[in-house]
């Protein structure tokens, strides 16, 4: 295309989105997409647009600089696809996004005011960390249909059915009686017995005698959407239920392709056909998940020992082995022992070629292995213990407790906590029995959007580190590594996994085949 002609559409392309070119930058990417045949030209630009609007602009005059960075990543993106197959992510690498309510966007860090998080947060840390996750719900509520205000009121009895969220301040503001509202908040128990409704704008006491749970875990610091009447500082509650859930699909259509789960993509995986395209070729590809591989006893070695067997024919794409690797946790003599324990396991790998060259090896540390007590996210097992292992067995990662498995096109979070005890003894009212525990929990997490909807001094976290416990957006398959009894469970188009107790649940674990998206029980008993 001349040049005259493409400098014009280029004008017009960034003027529609509200940004002026300089002149040089104009010249420069007038050079750059010279040789671009036209068919493509239009997306070329679409997307170079996309990459200047996702920088730190200061004006919308564009420089030449911020168009070069934006080139030089499209560039890569089409490069990028093979590195991006199978990523392991630590939970101190995940992107930090903030919600912005004004511009009803995730702003990346650098956008933002808030400081770069650190182990030791301050107190503004821990506010936000409550103040994030309420917005990030707060959110996703408004937009769910029956909370959205339809645009055009086709008959006056249709408005009806629809609800409208209120803040605990419009509350506190009224003397006489408020009749049928609905409150997002925070349940609280800030006295003795207590229970408490708060959220950004204030905090009113609940009566909960008569109130209806609908189905899942309604733990302190959890968030609720409460239904009921106000009077005399008293909210009423009827009727409590969980904020919504949001498939991630939904959630891309309405923030685009921005990586909030990490790895090193630059836009979501969701959205490559080549990865897509990869992941459906790739019918072979399993995940094994174990929990509680206690390395020191006998009998699991010997049980490992027999699965590799199994497998070495037809090597697995990775195991996942979730602590704890000890059986006994505590001890002077813990760490000399866990060492001897994987050099153990290290030389059981090593007499199987064919899963020694293959395979991966992916270590998730337990509330019990030797680390910095039971604060989240934790650090992986220390260089020195695992050492030994990772000379022994090189494709073995060491890593975080949470973290994240980018495969192809699929987000796969892997969570090691004894949750579904934890969550049940600090619930304000246990469910009745008209759906198992573990549906309640796996709809907990999911409508939570977090991994551990608990209070601080049961489920300590590291106050800037609580967006690496996010599960929003959605993940493919969620594995939480649980000593309760193994299940299976789909829920908002995503599958949740408890592997259970390898040696408690009769050596028990689970594959999963990311290809057709199913799950297989496989137990070693009498094997």
């Amino acid at each position: 295309m001349e040049p005259e002609r493409l400098r014009r559409r280029l004008g017009s392309a960034f003027r529609l989105r509200g940004l002026l070119l300089r002149a040089d930058a104009l010249k420069y990417l007038t050079e750059a997409l010279q040789s671009i045949n036209e068919v493509e030209l239009d997306d070329v630009i679409e997307n170079v647009i996309d990459a200047v609007e996702k920088q730190p602009l200061s004006s919308n005059m564009v420089e030449q600089s911020t168009v070069e960075t934006a080139v030089q990543e499209c560039s890569q993106a089409s490069d990028e696809t093979i590195e991006n197959v199978f990523n392991i992510i630590g939970a101190f690498d995940i992107p930090r996004y903030i919600y912005n309510s004004e511009r009803k966007k995730f702003l990346p860090l650098s956008m933002t005011s808030f400081p770069v998080p650190n182990l030791f947060g301050t107190a503004r840390d821990k506010a936000e960390l409550f103040r994030e996750r309420y917005s990030i719900l707060q959110q996703r509520t408004h937009r769910h249909e029956l909370f959205s205000p339809s645009p055009v009121v086709a008959h006056p009895d249709d408005s009806g059915s629809k609800f409208q969220l209120k803040t605990i301040e419009t509350l506190l503001g009224n003397t006489t009686k408020v009749g049928e509202v609905i409150v997002l908040g925070m349940i609280t128990q800030l006295k003795e017995g207590k229970f408490f409704l708060e959220d950004p704008t204030g905090v009113v006491q609940l009566d909960l005698s008569k109130a209806q749970f609908h189905s899942g875990l309604y733990t302190e610091s959890s968030f609720v959407l409460a239904e009921g009447w106000y009077e005399d500082e008293v909210f009423h509650v009827n009727a409590f239920g969980f904020p919504p859930t949001e498939p991630s699909a939904t959630t891309r259509a309405f923030y685009g392709n921005i990586n909030l789960f990490g790895g090193p993509s630059s836009a979501s995986v969701k959205a490559s056909a080549k990865l897509k395209q990869l992941e459906d070729e790739n019918e072979d590809a399993m995940f094994v998940f174990l929990s509680d591989v206690w390395l020191d006893q006998a009998e699991v070695l010997e049980k490992l020992h027999t699965m590799f067997s199994g497998y070495s024919p037809a090597p697995p794409t990775c195991f996942f082995f979730c602590g704890n690797f000890s059986s006994a946790p505590y001890g002077k003599n813990q760490i000399q022992s866990l060492k001897g324990s994987l050099k153990a396991l290290a030389d059981i790998i090593c007499e199987y070629p064919s899963i020694h060259k293959s395979s991966r090896f992916v270590f998730v540390p337990g509330p019990e292995d030797p680390g910095p007590g039971s604060i989240l996210p934790r650090p992986p097992l220390a260089e020195n213990i695992t050492e030994e292992f990772r000379q022994l067995v090189p494709f073995s990662v060491f890593t975080t407790n949470p973290c994240r498995v980018q495969y192809c096109t699929q987000e796969i979070i892997i969570f090691r906590e004894d949750l579904v005890n934890k969550m049940c003894r600090n619930c304000v009212r246990f469910p009745s029995s008209n759906m198992d525990i573990p549906n309640h929990f796996v709809k907990t997490i999911l409508s939570q959007g977090h991994l551990t909807p608990l209070p601080l001094y049961v489920s300590p976290v590291y106050w800037a580190y609580d967006y690496a416990l996010r599960v929003y957006p959605v993940p493919d398959v969620l594995v939480v590594a649980d000593k309760y009894d193994p299940f299976t469970i789909t829920n908002t188009d995503c599958l949740c996994i408890n592997p259970g107790s390898f040696p408690r649940s009769g050596f028990s674990f689970k594959v999963f085949y990311p290809s057709n998206k199913t799950v297989e029980d496989s137990k070693l008993q009498g094997v």
